[in-house]
Parts: structure tokens; C-alpha cells; sequence
């Protein structure tokens, strides 16, 4: 198979054969998503063609909605372009999303966009994708101008995409409420964090729990509920287990209380100081707790340890 071509310019998108086109943010890439993409790369297949995701960076609500920060991604555009590569698509072209571009009506999309800029063979699409000024496009209207413009229009049908029951919405909810285990069926993979292990103020070291502290985490990307996490952890030597911590450390005496999110690693004794970090959490333990003292912490640290590492024996 060959590996995925990521565009970031329409004009310089030439010399792709037959594009088989579906268009969405797809953050997270889950269950849903992949029906998607699944049912895209078999028309490409059948119609000679090659399988694209037309997509946009940033986030529409970004754009449309600058004051609201509420909105936080599952994927950073990294980690969806290896989850869409990892799903068998040909090509990713990811355009810049902008005021103007919203404001385009459904007939200057069609004619500019897909047709014009993309020169598209085919589309996929789900049964209730809008598309245009003031979302004035749907189905009907695509197909329309897919025999105007001489490209097919394949639906996704509302029974193949409701079977799921997935979306990024309740994702986003599920781990905002530390639901793991629900987000990651949703997703069909475990959730992940990545970033640099940055240097804490080591009081993990004194309760024999020593804690990769990860910062440079992308500002946009969803950090789950507090709490501690059984993770799996990637570094470039390898794989480990661990447990994962979020939260403002409420036992622990700090001037100006921040949120951590820091790793214990199981097997490894080493400092990993700026080293890329990828924890992917598999379950949550509990949430946060505030504890009468270092040694309550201590001994719920160890019970939290036996619970992940039995977790860990039986993944």
C-alpha cells in the first residue's frame, strides 16, 4: 500500500486519478468516520480512481466562533492524518478554513471547488451532509450538480451511519466526564496524549512514584476528566505500562496550583527529560481525591499501581 499524500494547496492538487472525494473535519477518526472511509476507498477501487478527504484546518467553529474556547479536538492534525493514513486513504488535503470560504454558496463550492479545483469523479457522503452559505446544500442539491457536472454522488445511508451511534460530540462528553472506556469503543482505539516530558518538582520521587511530567501538549487537543489512568506508554525505545495522572494535586502544598498531567512508568528508571512522551489510556482508575497527608497518597498510589498492573496483565 502506498503511504498517504497530505495537500495543503487545491491549486497544486494535480495528477490524481479519478479523485473519489469525501469532505468532513473527521476529529478523531472513529467507528463512524471509518464506515465512511471504508465505503470511499471501496468506490475508488471499483471506479479506477484514488480516495481523498477534503478537510479544514483550523476547526470551522474556530473561525466562525473566535471568543468561544470551549471546543477542544481529539486529534491533533498529526494524530488524524496517521489514523486516516492507518484507514487506507490515498490522499489528505487539507485546505485553510476562512470567513470567506463559509460565506461560498453551494453552486460556487461545486463548480469552484470540486470540480474546478479538485476536478472530482465521485463523492461519498453521509445522508445528512450540508454543505454552502448558510448550509443551503444537501444531498438532493449534490446530486443535481453531480449530473450537471458529470460525477457521481454515493449516500452513506441513515442506517449504516446510525448503526454506530457514534460522534465526536459524544466522544468529547464521554471523556470530559472520564468515561474512557466509552470513548475509546467510540473511537475504536484508545485515546491518546502526546507532548515533551518536561522537568516537575519531583515530589513523585518521594513517594517512590517517579512521574514523567508531559507539557507541550497541543493547546487545542481534549484532556480527559482528572483523575488516574491506566496507560500504555510510547517512547522511542519501546513500550511500557503506567499510570497516568491529571488533576491540581490537591494533597500536595503548591503556591500557585496548575494542572498536571504526569506519567509513572512501570519497568523504566530513567530521566526522559525532552523526550517525546504517548500515553494511551486504556482505563480510569478513579478520579481526583484529596488525601489527609503524603503517606494517605502513598498507600492509595499503591493500591491505584496493583489495580493498573493487573489491568495491564489481562489487556
Amino acid at each position: 500500500m502506498q503511504p498517504m499524500q497530505v495537500h495543503t494547496d487545491i491549486a497544486a492538487f494535480k495528477n490524481v486519478r479519478r479523485p473519489v472525494l469525501t469532505t468532513g473535519t473527521f476529529d478523531g477518526v472513529h467507528r463512524g468516520h471509518r464506515k465512511i472511509l471504508e465505503r470511499l476507498t471501496a468506490v475508488a477501487r471499483k471506479e479506477g480512481g484514488e480516495s481523498v478527504l477534503f478537510t479544514f484546518h483550523p476547526h470551522p467553529r474556530m473561525v466562525l466562533f473566535p471568543g468561544d474556547n470551549d471546543l477542544k479536538l481529539l486529534n491533533t492534525q498529526q494524530e488524524k492524518a496517521a489514523q486516516l493514513e492507518a484507514a487506507g486513504l490515498d490522499h489528505l488535503l487539507v485546505v485553510p478554513f476562512s470567513r470567506e470560504f463559509s460565506r461560498m454558496h453551494a453552486a460556487e463550492y461545486v463548480r469552484d471547488v470540486l470540480v474546478g479545483g479538485i476536478g472530482v469523479h465521485a463523492v461519498v457522503i453521509g445522508y445528512d451532509h450540508r454543505f454552502g452559505r448558510n448550509r443551503e446544500g444537501d444531498l438532493k442539491v449534490l446530486r443535481q450538480y453531480g449530473e450537471a457536472y458529470d460525477f457521481s454522488v454515493e449516500e452513506i445511508p441513515a442506517q449504516e451511519v446510525d448503526h454506530v451511534k457514534v460522534s465526536s460530540t459524544k466522544i468529547r462528553q464521554a471523556l470530559l466526564d472520564g468515561d474512557i472506556g466509552t470513548a475509546n469503543e467510540q473511537l475504536g482505539y484508545p485515546y491518546s496524549l502526546s507532548g515533551v516530558v518536561v522537568k516537575g518538582d519531583q515530589v513523585g520521587r518521594t513517594l517512590g512514584y517517579p512521574t514523567a511530567n508531559i507539557g507541550g501538549i497541543d493547546p487545542f487537543k481534549l484532556i480527559p476528566a482528572d483523575g488516574v489512568y491506566v496507560v500504555r506508554v510510547e517512547l522511542r525505545e519501546g513500550h511500557f505500562g503506567g499510570m497516568l495522572y491529571i488533576g491540581e494535586r490537591p494533597t500536595i502544598e503548591q503556591v500557585v496550583p496548575h494542572r498536571s498531567v504526569e506519567v509513572n512508568l512501570f519497568g523504566l528508571d530513567r530521566d526522559l527529560y525532552g523526550e517525546v512522551i504517548t500515553v494511551r489510556c486504556l482505563e480510569r482508575v478513579r478520579g481526583d481525591m484529596r488525601f489527609e497527608g503524603l503517606d494517605a497518597l502513598k498507600r492509595q498510589m499503591q493500591q491505584d499501581e496493583a489495580f493498573a498492573r493487573q489491568r495491564l496483565k489481562n489487556a
